[in-house]
């Protein structure tokens, strides 16, 4: 269903609510997977090892990260190609059939359906390079660092519900039914919330389409071999690979910290996912806005990487859980600002007619970190729970100092 013209002025509004249920839906499952495999017998029978539990974690981690590394370029050029609004209700689709897998997984004891929910979801995760394309459409130079940052108020927002509520909706405490599948179904009914909106609220952000826009299910290759001969490009897409190497450790692995020194169940995991979110929201749709206004994205980027880089090791000195939260606002800004200025430094360096693929070549930077990442952090976690604050601290020193070396700000057009 088409949007009068008189009601396609600002798709903005509609694309926040459309990413918010979305991300909703991804932040439910958060206080879940950890605890599912490091502390449940819901999916191991017998003596499974600690080892062994992580490193299964880091490859259901990785999964997704893998077909969403294929799925994010070729999401990307097929939405130049077709437009956004098509590519975006088939990719929400096919989210909806991966949390039904995955929560078949749960129900019935197969760790194999986990893996194929995550897979069918990586594949629909790429659907985010189809979002900030549409951003993109509908921004100029100025504003793009403020709408990347509403659309990352709205990842906030879905990261201080989600968590939440994926805690409450798991724990038997609170409804004797409930266990670790149900939340998984309340986000296969959100999506299905968010497609009937795609249809009937969405509109088609991209006025001329690029008939001639190549796609390719090896995108994300060749998106690699792009980056390589991409000039000042390529310096940007290596400081994007470190930052979320560092911050996928964290992200995926804080977990197994919270419940090995905290001794945190679902719920206290949501609890503190949401916490980060709302920070999260506090940055990007507040202190953000008004830093763009005097700053450029760039310069945004520079201070926030350094100061990102130190707050990682804060997490390293509370011995109590007060102690813990009081880490989270300084961590949270400084990641709040870094997102966002990071998609409209990569796409203000891009021609306006290859801004999907250009997303998508960002995207397959950070699916590439976000597959090497989990594997080595299951074996690495698995000898010490400190691990993934050192690693964001290293990584994304490199990646700021490489920033601040080697990327040199261009003219934002």
């Amino acid at each position: 269903m088409e949007i009068p013209p008189d009601k396609q002025k600002s798709p903005l509004l509609t694309i926040f609510i459309t990413v918010f249920i979305d991300l909703l839906g991804i932040g439910i499952i958060i206080p879940i997977v950890g605890p599912l495999f490091i502390d449940s017998d819901i999916l191991f029978i017998g003596q499974t090892s600690y080892e062994e539990r992580t490193r299964l974690l880091g490859l259901l981690i990785a999964t997704f990260s893998i077909f969403q590394f294929f799925s994010g370029p070729y999401l990307g050029g097929l939405s130049d190609k077709h437009g956004r609004k098509k590519v975006l209700f088939y990719s929400l689709f096919a989210t909806l059939i991966g949390y039904l897998a995955f929560a078949a997984g749960i129900h019935f004891r197969k760790i194999e359906f986990l893996f194929i929910g995550r897979a069918i979801a990586g594949c629909a995760a790429g659907n985010l390079s189809v979002i900030y394309s549409a951003i993109a459409d509908s921004s100029n130079a100025e504003s793009k660092a403020k709408n990347f940052g509403m659309i990352g108020a709205a990842f906030g927002l879905g990261f201080i519900i989600g968590p939440v509520l994926g805690g409450i909706l798991s724990s038997d405490k609170i409804v004797h039914w409930f266990d670790a599948s149900t939340p998984i179904f309340f986000s296969a009914l959100l999506v299905i919330i968010n497609i009937i909106l795609v249809i009937i609220r969405f509109p088609e952000t991209l006025k001329t389409p690029n008939r001639k826009a190549k796609i390719s299910v090896l995108g994300g290759f060749l998106n690699l071999r792009k980056v390589l001969n991409s000039g000042n490009l390529r310096a940007l897409f290596i400081v994007v690979f470190l930052f979320f190497f560092g911050f996928t450790m964290f992200t995926q692995f804080f977990q197994v910290f919270l419940i090995k020194k905290f001794e945190f169940d679902e719920a206290h995991i949501g609890y503190i996912f949401g916490f980060i979110g709302l920070w999260g929201v506090i940055t990007q749709a507040g202190i953000l806005r008004l830093l763009s206004k005097k700053f450029s994205p760039y310069q945004l980027l520079n201070f926030a990487l350094i100061v990102f880089a130190f707050s990682y090791l804060t997490y390293l000195l509370p011995q109590s859980v007060i102690g813990l939260y009081l880490c989270i606002p300084l961590f949270s800004i400084m990641q709040g600002l870094s997102m966002p200025n990071f998609a409209a430094v990569v796409s203000n360096s891009a021609p306006k007619h290859i801004q999907g693929e250009t997303l998508g070549m960002q995207q397959s930077i950070q699916s590439l970190a976000q597959i090497i990442t989990p594997l080595i952090g299951g074996f690495v976690v698995a000898r010490s729970y400190y691990a993934p604050m050192w690693l964001g601290f290293i990584f994304t020193t490199i990646a700021w100092a490489i920033f601040a070396m080697r990327v040199k700000p261009k003219k934002e057009i």
